[in-house]
């Protein structure tokens, strides 16, 4: 992904937006944003003179000193004129020099952003690299992934059993980069990362060669990503790791499918693995082929619940059923599939392929992938079971804070935007009312947006334009406010009187009725309109597909 494929957009939103001096003013007042905020959450005109091409990720990973050392040479393309070369790098990681052509570079430091002067005549259009030479001890993991870091475990047999995890801290916890999510390397990443002899690693992409070290008694693997990716997708897995593999005919033709786990745990992946493979059929079904057919697919087994990383999905599930074994959902549906084999490749296209600038709009990400587990359930269950699924999650919604988050700030919004997110998109599929437009949405979603970043209001331009439905004041409701919708009604004699209330200005949201278990479509607005009956009192019910509260103001039927 490229900031070329937004730059008409992207120069307005720098000039307005981004410079730091904005942020400062825009954010002074603010006691909780800091300025390492405002650095790491704006694309600053030090991040925006220049375009991220290629990381080459060269390190040594030492499971003794819990330490990592090496460098990342970064190659960037000149897009305006020539500024400081802004990257992350979060302590206690120290970047210890930085080198272009061999020659020593100086840079200063603002919290863990680094802003380096690269040499001088930079020429618009045309390639340069960074080598940046870091070392330290990172920061470990607490509660990976959601606190992550670097997570340092031991397997049942005692052998060192590693990994990273790092969506809400940034990649720069582990290792230094440009950590924004709006630029991605067009072509790729080459990891080459050297452990002892004894283990093995996981990363990104195919691997390509295995180089011995006898005399350090190390390996290094290097592995090879030919698409663009996000920061935090990037990963290492370090174990006693073993392979076996299968592969998919699938929409683009054969897709190779790598599965890494454990050595203990062989017989039981073989089993439950096979979930994987159903996992992509349905969801090239519904979003389209599998975006990383040239860097494979893969499912690694880690020593966390798992997380997203790019054509290396993590797995930590306890080759379980459900989520850790439980129904999220308490239907029984949830217990149907593997949740995080089903949740964690349904990221492969929305936040892989289809990746937010801002961290505040992750609701593309997950609101989108926690649809995908109903739509799996719907391809392989059917889509009674898929419905009873998702209606089940909204016992999980809080409504406390709005699934939006603040913008450059690096602020994620609320975690509803998992759940209620799914009940959003859910909503708006029954005002759709049409499965196959419905599909060729979301298909053309991730073919429109192949692997780019974007923003919400591209998403609701895209969705609204080719529904035909104008689902501006539904994305207010639901992303931007913390009420649910309440549909008020009453009837008196033949008379029907319908309302929204809780509602943002200016909503009307068509939605399903049943009078006497008859269907019919009304769009209430938040002022009370009539509706005449053919019959005296009758029941009226709401389709419970609509993600609404419901009020007789009456207590009528």
């Amino acid at each position: 992904m490229t900031i070329t494929t937004l730059l008409s957009s992207l120069i307005v939103f720098i000039l307005l937006l981004a410079p730091q001096a904005f942020a400062k003013q825009l954010f002074s007042a603010t006691d909780e944003v800091s300025q390492q905020d405002i650095l790491r959450g704006s694309i600053t005109p030090e991040r925006a003179w220049w375009d991220l091409t290629h990381y080459h990720l060269n390190i040594k990973v030492d499971p003794v000193s819990k330490s990592i050392s090496g460098t990342n040479t970064m190659k960037y393309r000149v897009l305006s004129q020539q500024k400081p070369l802004q990257i992350e790098l979060q302590q206690p990681l120290i970047l210890e020099k930085v080198t272009q052509n061999g020659q020593a570079l100086t840079f200063t430091q603002q919290g863990y952003s680094y802003f380096i002067n690269t040499q001088p005549n930079a020429e618009i259009g045309k390639e340069y690299a960074v080598v940046m030479h870091f070392s330290g001890i990172p920061k470990e993991a607490v509660k990976a992934p959601w606190d992550g870091g670097i997570t340092w475990n031991k397997d049942e047999n005692d052998i060192d059993f590693i990994a990273s995890s790092c969506q809400g801290l940034g990649a720069s916890i582990w290792w230094p980069n440009k950590d924004h999510a709006y630029d991605e390397p067009d072509n790729g990443v080459l990891m080459s990362v050297e452990v002892p002899e004894h283990l093995f690693d996981v990363s990104n992409g195919r691997l390509i060669k295995i180089e011995h070290n006898k005399t350090a008694k190390t390996k290094t693997y290097y592995w090879q990503v030919t698409n663009p990716i996000n920061n935090y997708g990037v990963n290492i897995n370090i174990g006693d790791y073993v392979n076996f593999n299968e592969t998919y005919q699938g929409e683009n033709g054969k897709l190779d499918m790598n599965y890494y786990v454990l050595r203990d745990n062989l017989t039981k992946a073989k089993q439950q693995f096979k979930e994987a493979k159903r996992t992509i059929e349905a969801l090239e079904y519904w979003f389209g082929p599998y975006p990383f057919y040239e860097d494979s697919y893969k499912l690694v087994e880690a020593p966390y619940l798992g997380m997203e990383h790019q054509s290396s999905v993590t797995y930590g599930n306890g080759y379980k059923n459900g989520y850790l074994g439980s129904d999220r959902s308490q239907t029984g549906v949830g217990l149907l599939f593997d949740f995080i084999i089903v949740h964690e490749t349904g990221h492969e296209w929305f936040a892989n392929n289809i990746t937010s600038v801002d961290i505040a709009d992750m609701w593309i990400h997950e609101s989108f992938t926690s649809y995908s587990e109903n739509l799996f359930v719907e391809y392989h269950f059917g889509k009674e079971k898929a419905s009873e699924y998702v209606r089940g999650q909204r016992m999980n919604i809080q409504n406390t804070s709005p699934i939006i988050g603040q913008y450059n700030i690096h602020q994620e919004g609320s975690s509803d935007m998992y759940d209620k997110g799914a009940n959003m998109l859910h909503t708006i599929r029954q005002i759709v009312n049409n499965d196959t437009t419905w599909r060729n949405l979301l298909r053309g979603l991730n073919k429109e947006f192949f692997h780019k970043t974007v923003t919400t209001q591209q998403v609701e331009h895209y969705i609204n334009e080719h529904t035909g439905h104008d689902f501006s004041k539904v994305f207010d409701q639901f992303l931007r406010d913390v009420r649910i919708p309440t549909f008020e009604f009453f009837v008196k004699n033949k008379i029907l009187k319908i309302k929204w209330s809780n509602v943002v200005k200016d909503f009307t949201m068509p939605v399903k009725i049943f009078i006497n278990n008859k269907e019919k479509w009304i769009t209430p607005t938040p002022e009370w309109a009539e509706i005449e009956l053919t019959e005296v009192n009758p029941s009226i019910t709401i389709d419970p597909n609509f993600y609404v509260n419901t009020l007789n103001i009456l207590g009528n039927h």
